[in-house]
């Protein structure tokens, strides 16, 4: 050791260096500790002049020397952030130093992408075939594209689908458009795998057989290339068209900025025809009451047994002779307001009980067209604008009502059935259902002077004709042959003891026998016919 590092240590903590001595003396005697030479320990080499060029050459042979200890170690005791201190320094020295070369250089495979890059902005080639690159183990990658955060504006018709959301091994229209999407180049390969790679997140999420005449899906989407909606659209079935795309802030989620929802339900005027007289059953009667096939079983029909009545045609054109009065339109148009305001709507969704907040639900307003006659049957456009839906409710809301005029039950039902009282609400068909448009009011004024609104004015015209030839022809033409609406109320009529429905009195109280217990079984729920959310 040199008299200048004697000195320093020496002067700074005189009773240290007796210390050392020692120390040293001991561990030399029993052979448990190599000493190393003043010019490569590191723990000597520590004063003020000492160069760079000599720091380096210290920090490299430690980082060789303590390797092998630490990987021979069992660290599995160490704290998670300790020991991925201990190995990052570490190697972590070794590539500052610049000890990894070729193709894990810092900055070579950003300066290729960059370079491919520039090279395709110049010759205006945009395909993914001409700018893909090979990662180190031989794959072929597609060069980074950009991707920007948008607001897609579509339309389509839920037959024949399990509905909008992704739902692995059914199919669904989110799972439609994002395979176009891909086939068209709007999302690259690289993300083809994985739905939640771009962001993809819908306003309102519709299930079986519901239709939507417009609705809003976001997602990170590659937009630099012609007519990008027309190649999505080209890879897509008829039944589901996009109108156009707006750009949106990145962080926009379609679901969480929706301020509210506007759904339409298309309702034939029969169905407030009186229902029929139905028997009380019997004690007997119910202890020997069994179910029979139905071995004619119309194609489409959910009547399966034959305690469920089908219409002849006969029967059938009568019924859609009818004609609602003012007086009947007057009183549909009163009960359907009623749902207007914050109401609990437990008893109009399933899994659900009065306590839960979550069956709050705020109703703007809930509108009654005039009828309109279309291919012989007299139509009413039920439009209810909400906060947001739980599953089955609008469904459940128009049933009620439904049950409630033609049973000429008082509609001072309606208030009851917010109570805690727990009844048996069965769902009206979903074929009549649709989302007309979501609503986002906040995030159009917060980005009034940033980006275009997210509005469906300006494709209201594609709209009303993708609506009528592909929606409303649609709902017409299978409710023409299935009578699926009067099938819903013959269903009902035959299983009335069933589905405990005996709040439809004319007294317009709630009774004690139709009231759900804890473990009763809700018949109702268990019908041949698929779930539809709302």
């Amino acid at each position: 050791m040199s008299s200048t590092q004697d000195n320093d240590i020496t002067m700074a903590t005189p009773e240290a260096t007796a210390t050392v001595n020692v120390e040293t003396t001991t561990l030399a005697a029993t052979s448990t500790l190599t000493v190393v030479s003043d010019t490569t320990t590191p723990a000597t080499a520590t004063t003020a002049d000492t160069t760079a060029e000599a720091d380096s050459t210290t920090a490299e042979s430690v980082a060789k020397r303590m390797r092998p200890k630490i990987e021979k170690e069992d660290t599995s005791s160490y704290m998670g952030q300790k020991r991925s201190k201990v190995r990052g320094n570490i190697r972590g020295a070794d590539k500052y130093k610049g000890k990894r070369e070729g193709g894990w250089a810092a900055g070579t495979r950003n300066a290729e992408d960059a370079a491919k890059a520039a090279a395709l902005a110049t010759s205006g080639e945009a395909s993914a075939e001409q700018t893909s690159t090979t990662a180190d183990d031989g794959e072929d990658k597609e060069a980074r594209i950009p991707k920007r955060k948008v607001a897609l504006m579509m339309g389509y018709c839920g037959t024949g689908y399990q509905g909008m959301q992704v739902n692995p091994g059914a199919k669904t229209i989110e799972g439609d458009l994002f395979k176009a999407m891909v086939e068209a180049g709007a999302v690259s390969k690289d993300n083809a795998d994985d739905i939640k790679k771009v962001s993809m997140m819908r306003s309102a999420r519709t299930d079986k057989g519901v239709h939507a005449a417009g609705n809003v899906v976001s997602l990170k989407m590659i937009v630099d290339m012609d007519d990008v909606i027309g190649k999505i659209n080209a890879c897509l079935p008829d039944q589901i068209r996009l109108f156009g795309y707006v750009r949106t802030l990145n962080s926009f989620n379609a679901k969480v900025l929706c301020d509210s929802r506007v759904y339409e339900y298309l309702l034939p005027t029969y169905v407030f025809l009186p229902r029929p007289p139905i028997a009380e059953p019997t004690a007997s009667s119910l202890e020997g009451a069994s179910t029979t096939i139905r071995t004619d079983l119309p194609g489409g029909s959910m009547a399966w047994d034959e305690n469920v009545h089908i219409s002849t045609p006969e029967e059938m054109a009568a019924k859609r002779n009818y004609r609602i009065d003012e007086a009947t339109l007057a009183k549909v148009r009163e009960g359907f307001a009623a749902y207007v305001g914050t109401k609990n709507f437990h008893n109009f969704t399933v899994g659900k009980n009065f306590k839960e907040k979550t069956c709050q639900r705020f109703m703007m307003s809930f509108t009654v067209s005039d009828p309109k006659m279309i291919q012989g049957t007299e139509w009413l456009s039920l439009k209810v604008h909400g906060q947001s839906f739980m599953l089955h409710q609008i469904r459940k809301m128009v049933s009620l009502i439904v049950m409630l005029v033609r049973t000429d039950t008082p509609l001072k039902l309606i208030p009851e059935t917010f109570k805690a009282n727990k009844i048996n609400i069965p769902k009206a068909p979903s074929l009549g259902l649709l989302l007309e448009r979501p609503v986002f009011d906040t995030y159009n004024r917060k980005v009034k002077d940033s980006h275009s609104p997210l509005d469906f004015t300006p494709y209201n015209e594609t709209m009303e004709v993708f609506k009528e030839k592909y929606i409303y022809e649609g709902i017409i033409k299978e409710e023409l042959e299935f009578n699926r609406f009067d099938e819903f109320l013959q269903i009902l009529d035959g299983h009335a003891h069933k589905y405990n429905l005996r709040y439809l009195n004319s007294e317009g109280i709630i009774p004690e026998e139709a009231i759900i217990k804890r473990g009763d079984t809700l018949e109702a729920e268990s019908d041949a016919e698929s779930d539809a959310s709302s």
